[in-house]
C-alpha cells in the first residue's frame, strides 16, 4: 500500500470521533486540575473540557455518592416511579431559588434541556383557562449557542454550526443583537443608551412577527461559545424581561454553560436583577461526572400546568436517571459545603486580573472578558479598528491545537465566529471551582507562551 493510500489515523478507531481525519490521544486517569493521558502527560484542564468540570477530576465525595446510588438503584423508568435521590436534588436547587423556580425536570444534556424548555414554553400557553394557540416564536439572539439538536440548534444563532442544517431546521425563531459591549456599543454611548436600543430592537422585533405570536425570548446571561464569556452591561436583562413581559411571552435564561456556580453565584441570573420563567441548566450541574442537565420551572407556569391538564406532554428513557441525580446532587452540596462559590470570586478576580496583566497589551488581544471563574480573550488584527483575522488563517484552532502539544499541555478552548458567527476568533478558560492561585499562575504563563507560538508560527 503506497503512503497515499494508506488510512488516515482516525480510521485506525471504530469510534466515530469529531474529526475522522485526527485520532485524538486516550485519556487514562484525572486528579483535581489534571488529567493524566496514556503517553505519561499530566494535562492542566484549564477549561473542564467545555466548562464542565466544575470540581476537577476524581472528587472523592462525588464519586463515592455515585458508587452508593448504584448499589441502591442504577435505574428505573420515571413513567413508572420516582426516586428519593430526584426528589432530593430538585428540593435543593429549587429551594436555592427562593422557591420561585418551584420544580426542576431532570434531562442528561444541555440540548435535551433547551428542547423541554422550549415545549415547556409552548405547551405553557396551551394550558392557560384562555388558550393561546396561535403562540409559536421564540426570539434569540445573534451570535448565540443553544445546543446541537434540531430544535435547540433552531432558536441558536451560530451561523457555522446551523448552516449544514439549515434546510431542515425550524423557521419559527428570529434573531436580534447581542448585548456585546466591546463591538455593539457606540462610541460615547452609556450603558443606559445602550440597553434602550436593545430593548426597543427586541419590541420592534416582537411587533414585526406579531406580539401574540411569541412563546419566549432566550438568551444567556453570559455568552460562553458563540461569543466567549460576554456578560451583558448593567440594566439589560431586567429591561429585556420587561419588553417580554409587556407582550405576555416567557423569559428563558440558558444557564447550561455559565450557571450552576461558574459565575460566581449558584445562578448567574441572582446577578442580574431578574428572575427568569424558566431556566437551563447542565454542565456544573453534575461537573461532569454523570450526563445531567435539566430545566428549573417558574411556579406561575407550575401552578397554570396543574390547573390545566396536569401533564407535561415530553418525555425521555433517561429522564430523572438516578445516578446522574446522585451526582448532581453530590457535586452541588460540595459546592456548598466547600465554600466554592467563594473561591470562584476570588480566584476568578485572581485570574482577571493575571490576564489582564499579561495579555491586556498584547498587539492581538482584543478583549478580555467574563466572569467568576468563566473567562474569554477576543483576538483582533488591529486593536484600533477591532478587524478580525480571516477565517482562513483558523487562529482559535491553531491555538487550541497548540496547547494540546506536550510542550505546553493546557486545554484553551478556541471558537470561531465571534464576529458574526463566520469571522472572529476567541479562547474560553473555565477552571475548576477549587482552582488554586498556584495553577492560575500555570494557567495564564502557559496561554502566553502558547500566543507568543502561535503568532511567532503564522508570521502575523
Amino acid at each position: 500500500m503506497s503512503a497515499s493510500s494508506e488510512p488516515c489515523p482516525g480510521m485506525s478507531s471504530a469510534v466515530l470521533h469529531r474529526d475522522t481525519h485526527f485520532l485524538p490521544k486516550k485519556a487514562v486517569g484525572g486528579k483535581g486540575t489534571y488529567i493524566f493521558l496514556e503517553d505519561g502527560t499530566k494535562f492542566l484542564d484549564s477549561t473542564g473540557g467545555a466548562a464542565v468540570s466544575c470540581l476537577g477530576h476524581g472528587h472523592e465525595g462525588v464519586t463515592q455518592a455515585i458508587k452508593d446510588q448504584i448499589d441502591k438503584l442504577s435505574y428505573c423508568h420515571s413513567a413508572f416511579f420516582g426516586t428519593p435521590v430526584t426528589e432530593e436534588l430538585a428540593r435543593f436547587l429549587t429551594d436555592s431559588t427562593g422557591r420561585k423556580l418551584s420544580k426542576l425536570f431532570v434531562v442528561s444534556s444541555g440540548s435535551e434541556a433547551v428542547e423541554a424548555a422550549l415545549k415547556l414554553a409552548r405547551q405553557y400557553f396551551l394550558e392557560l383557562p384562555s388558550p393561546q394557540p396561535q403562540r409559536t416564536r421564540f426570539i434569540a439572539r445573534l451570535p448565540s449557542y443553544h445546543g446541537t439538536t434540531l430544535g435547540a440548534l433552531s432558536v441558536g444563532g451560530h451561523v457555522l454550526r446551523r448552516e449544514p442544517f439549515e434546510p431542515i431546521l425550524a423557521n419559527n425563531t428570529s434573531h436580534i443583537s447581542p448585548c456585546y459591549a466591546y463591538r455593539g456599543k457606540k462610541e460615547g454611548e452609556s450603558d443606559i443608551h445602550y440597553v434602550g436600543r436593545l430593548a426597543a430592537e427586541l419590541d420592534a422585533e416582537f411587533q414585526r412577527v406579531g406580539p401574540d405570536t411569541v412563546c419566549a425570548f432566550i438568551a444567556e446571561p453570559v455568552v460562553g461559545a458563540a461569543l466567549g464569556c460576554v456578560p451583558a452591561v448593567p440594566g439589560y436583562f431586567p429591561a429585556m424581561k420587561a419588553v417580554c413581559e409587556k407582550y405576555g411571552a416567557l423569559f428563558i435564561l440558558d444557564e447550561i454553560m455559565s450557571g450552576m456556580g461558574r459565575c460566581g453565584t449558584l445562578h448567574a441570573w441572582e446577578q442580574e436583577g431578574v428572575v427568569p420563567d424558566i431556566q437551563t441548566i447542565g454542565k456544573g450541574l453534575g461537573g461532569g461526572y454523570a450526563p445531567v442537565s435539566g430545566i428549573l420551572i417558574g411556579d406561575s407556569i407550575v401552578q397554570t400546568m396543574d390547573k390545566g391538564t396536569g401533564v407535561f406532554r415530553h418525555g425521555q428513557t433517561y429522564q430523572g436517571h438516578p445516578i446522574s441525580c446522585a451526582a448532581a446532587l453530590a457535586t452541588q452540596k460540595a459546592i456548598k459545603e466547600e465554600s466554592l462559590l467563594e473561591n470562584v470570586r476570588n480566584m476568578g478576580a485572581y485570574l482577571e486580573q493575571k490576564l489582564r496583566l499579561q495579555l491586556g497589551d498584547h498587539p492581538y488581544v482584543g478583549d478580555i472578558r467574563g466572569k467568576g471563574l468563566f473567562w474569554g480573550v477576543e483576538f483582533v488584527k488591529d486593536k484600533l479598528t477591532k478587524e478580525p483575522f480571516d477565517p482562513s488563517a483558523r487562529l482559535s484552532f491553531h491555538i487550541q491545537e497548540k496547547g494540546l502539544e506536550p510542550g505546553y499541555s493546557l486545554s484553551l478552548y478556541g471558537c470561531t465566529g465571534t464576529v458574526d458567527g463566520i469571522q472572529g476568533d476567541h479562547v474560553v478558560l473555565a477552571p475548576p471551582y477549587n482552582i488554586s492561585r498556584e495553577e492560575i499562575d500555570l494557567i495564564v504563563d502557559g496561554f502566553s507562551r502558547v500566543l507568543k507560538d502561535v503568532f511567532a508560527e503564522l508570521d502575523l
